[in-house]
């Protein structure tokens, strides 16, 4: 059986399926297997981990512990809860039409944010222009209809991750953003900083920062100078603003004190810390890596949740379930009918309700045609059930998306 034991349960001959701390970004270490030392735990300890999940059929066992299915119905039921308000943005054009724009956006974002860091690397003239015009392009697309970003962001290649999280990192907080009303000079300086929060990368040998597999504790340290090498290339860098500096220096800060590279607590860190932390986490988890099998983004939302107090910010992490919604675009959900689809489009009044791309029917296991359904509409009968993992019946949800 599965259960999650506080780190301080921990003991030798226990069985690890899972240390649960994908809150630590770029961490490879090894997930898996009986913990032999207490040199082990204490080293899984001096990651800031609170909580792990361990086989009980495999090791030895503790009263100090819950079934997985028991922290999952708690996740669930908070999720639910922190879902109840109806998303914040209310799209401005269809999204079939916004689309056309968004896929230039996006690509456009792409190739800039990489010519950016590599005239930044070579030591060439900075322009910062570019990186401001496309910060408002991208704010515009998402107050137009923030769908067509947002399905963009769940296509995306394992191989261009830097590229891509960059991009989706600066949606996520451009939405997050609007959501709490940020003022339009500090939402700005938020996704410049989204934008630009891994540029420090460009310092990092590639030796460690491509490798595909686990990272020793020796490279893992040189990775996470990462954070501190943007912030001292941001501060310098003519036409930044602080907050764009900020949100990209404190993205792998945690409330415990546990993030990098200042180890800050609490409201040391900034509310714009905390809230790029919050979309940090959750893009990375549900991304596929090299080394790294991306979650279904209501599994992501789920870990935020139990995730919330120790590293994130509990009322931010509600906060931004109500502003992307239960079912995120590109969920896989299963419907009463025994159809999936895929999530292309928000309800802007009710989360439960959003649009959905039907193209496989459970109860026969074949696929149907694709046929797009608002749930919300009257005449529409169908409603979800619970999200589903695409792998589970081998959908590439990526096909779906636009």
């Amino acid at each position: 059986m599965i259960k999650r034991i506080p780190v301080s349960a921990l003991k030798v001959g226990m069985y690890i399926t899972d240390l649960n701390n994908d809150w630590i970004p770029h961490n490879t270490q090894r997930k898996q297997g009986v913990i032999k030392k207490d040199e082990t735990i204490e080293k899984i300890r001096r990651m800031g981990v609170t909580s792990v999940y361990i086989d009980a059929s495999k090791g030895l066992d503790t009263q100090d512990s819950e079934t997985a299915a028991e922290v999952d119905r708690r996740n669930e039921a908070a999720l639910q809860n922190a879902g109840e308000q109806a998303p914040g943005l209310r799209p401005h054009v269809p999204v079939a039409e916004e689309m056309v724009m968004a896929q230039k956006i996006h690509s456009q974002a792409q190739g800039l944010v990489g010519e950016f860091m590599n005239n930044v690397k070579i030591g060439a003239a900075i322009d910062i222009a570019p990186i401001h015009q496309l910060a408002n392009e991208l704010q515009n697309s998402v107050l137009r209809n923030a769908n067509a970003l947002s399905c963009l962001g769940r296509i995306r290649e394992k191989d261009n991750y830097l590229m891509e999280h960059s991009v989706n990192l600066s949606v996520l907080m451009s939405l997050f953003g609007n959501y709490r009303s940020l003022p339009a000079d500090a939402l700005h300086q938020t996704i410049v900083g989204a934008l630009l929060h891994d540029l420090g990368k460009i310092l990092t040998p590639d030796e460690v920062l491509h490798k595909p597999g686990r990272l020793s504790a020796e490279e893992f340290e040189i990775m996470k100078l990462h954070a501190r090498h943007s912030r001292e290339i941001l501060a310098t860098t003519e036409g930044i603003g602080e907050l764009t500096v900020i949100t990209a220096a404190q993205h792998h800060e945690r409330l415990d004190g546990s993030g990098y590279p200042e180890g800050l607590k609490g409201d040391d860190i900034s509310v714009y810390g905390r809230m790029v932390a919050i979309t940090d986490v959750y893009d990375a988890i549900t991304a596929d890596r090299v080394y790294h099998k991306g979650m279904t983004p209501t599994q992501g939302l789920k870990k935020l949740l139990e995730w919330s107090g120790d590293h994130l910010d509990p009322s931010l992490v509600k906060q931004f379930i109500r502003c992307i919604g239960l079912y995120p675009v590109g969920s896989l959900v299963l419907l009463e009918s025994g159809r999936l689809g895929a999530v292309v489009e928000a309800n802007e009044l009710d989360q439960r309700l959003p649009v959905v791309r039907v193209m496989y029917h459970t109860k026969f296991r074949m696929p149907i045609t694709v046929d797009t359904i608002d749930l919300s509409r009257p005449d529409t009968q169908d409603r979800i059930l619970r999200s589903v993992d695409p792998d589970e019946y081998r959908i590439d949800i990526r096909k779906f998306m636009t």
